[in-house]
Formats: C-alpha cells, structure tokens, sequence
C-alpha cells in the first residue's frame, strides 16, 4: 500500500512482528511507543536495540521505517491500581481478569496514535492485539477496536483504518507469521532483542527470549514457542 502507517510498538513479541508486518504492507512507517508507569520499562529500553538492529539487519526491510514517537503517559499509572503499575502480585481479580488488566492503556494508546498520525497524514494504525490465546483483556477485543475506529473516525472527521493482523492467530501462528516475514534472522532478533515478560526479568535467556517464565506473558510466549518450535523441524526434515 502507498499510504502511511503508525505501529503501536511496546517492544515486545507481537509489536515487533507487527511492526515487520506494516513493513511489509506500507510505502512509510513510524512507531509509537508509551511510557506509563510500568513495571517492566525495561521494555522501553529494548525497543530501541531492536529499532536499531533492524534497520542494520534488514535495511530492505526497513527503506520505509521513519520516526519514532515516546509518549509520556504517567498519568494512567498514576489513576491505575494493577501488578504491571504497581507493587503488587499478579493474581486474577473479582472480575476473573489478571490485576495486570491496565484500564483504558488499549483505547488511549490508539486514540494518541491516531492524534499523532492526524498530524503525520497517517490513517493506519496497527496494533498487536489478539483474541486467540490471550488474558482476557476487553480492550483487545475486536469488537472493542472496530467500535473504536468508528469512534475515531467520527472524532476527528477522518477514515482511520485499525490493522491487528495477530487477531485471529494464536502465539505459535506469531512465531511463524514472524519467519514468514524475515526468516529465522528476524525470529532470532525477537527473541533476543524484544521484551514481553511483565516482571521485566531479562536475567535469562530462554529459546522463547528473556523472562521471568511464570508470569501469563511468559507462559503464552513459552507455549507458543513449543508449538512453533515443534513445527519447524519437521518442516525442514520434509525439506531434506
């Protein structure tokens, strides 16, 4: 497509195969990252490794990458009671949510992005939402997001388009969504160079990436690894 997007980039797994994915479908990109008063802001600090080893290790792949935004957005942990903003054990809540549930993170991230590429004339915005094998976060619901693009739309007169190409795929379809895009070279850069463990543990490297390996992030990564892992060799024996 020859239109510009904004990626919603955490620096995490799904962010970081989100964002080879807008690579690959848009003329120009920029990426927007939050600082909200995380736990694990070690991710914060990856997201920039991986920007810069991306562009060294993929330049094809990255002609179209522009700018990238840091949002300060202390005022949602600030108003937030939860184990990813605070000091607390994560445990499941009275609404049979995990207490990592941020209220709101999803829908003001998106709402910025939007207000950011209203002035960068980008109307895609892609996230890394998913309903497969998630927390049970309400915010990345696709029902939740196709009533938010409409939202946006209307707010600010202008077509937005909301991508969350993870949607409908679990996190083994991930892996293998990333090596589609830039081959075992860029699941080796996601699993070394992005965060997703909500400890902010980088104190051990696993076949998935860094992490704690008992947080709910962990654990989804580390399944879906096992299932992606048990796929490829067998991929390549059939190619032998």
């Amino acid at each position: 497509m020859g239109e510009s997007a904004i990626v919603l980039f955490s620096g995490g797994q799904d962010s970081a195969t989100c964002l080879a994915w807008a690579l690959s479908n848009f003329e120009t990109v920029e990426t927007i990252g939050f600082d909200y008063g995380q736990n694990h802001s070690i991710e914060l600090e990856v997201r920039q490794t991986f920007l810069e080893n991306l562009r060294s290790r993929f330049p094809d792949m990255t002609k179209g990458l522009g700018i990238d935004h840091m949002i300060d957005l202390g005022v949602l942990g600030a108003i937030s009671d939860t184990a990813l903003t605070g000091e607390r054990e994560i445990e499941m809540n009275e609404a049979g949510l995990p207490n990592t549930f941020v209220p709101g993170r999803n829908l003001l991230f998106l709402t910025i992005a939007a207000a950011v590429g209203y002035r960068r004339n980008a109307k895609h915005l892609v996230g890394g939402m998913c309903e497969t094998d998630y927390s049970g976060y309400p915010d990345c619901r696709d029902d939740t997001l196709k009533s938010l693009q409409v939202t946006l739309g209307l707010g600010m007169d202008t077509r937005y388009v909301l991508h969350t190409p993870l949607m409908w795929i679990d996190k083994a379809e991930t892996w293998e969504m990333a090596r589609g895009l830039g081959g075992d070279h860029l699941v080796d850069l996601i699993v070394k160079d992005t965060h997703t463990c909500y400890r902010g543990d980088r104190s051990t490297l696993h076949a998935w990436g860094y992490g704690c390996n008992d947080c709910p992030a962990c654990e989804l990564r580390a399944s879906g690894w096992s299932a992606f892992a048990d796929v490829v060799p067998s991929e390549k024996r059939a190619a032998q």
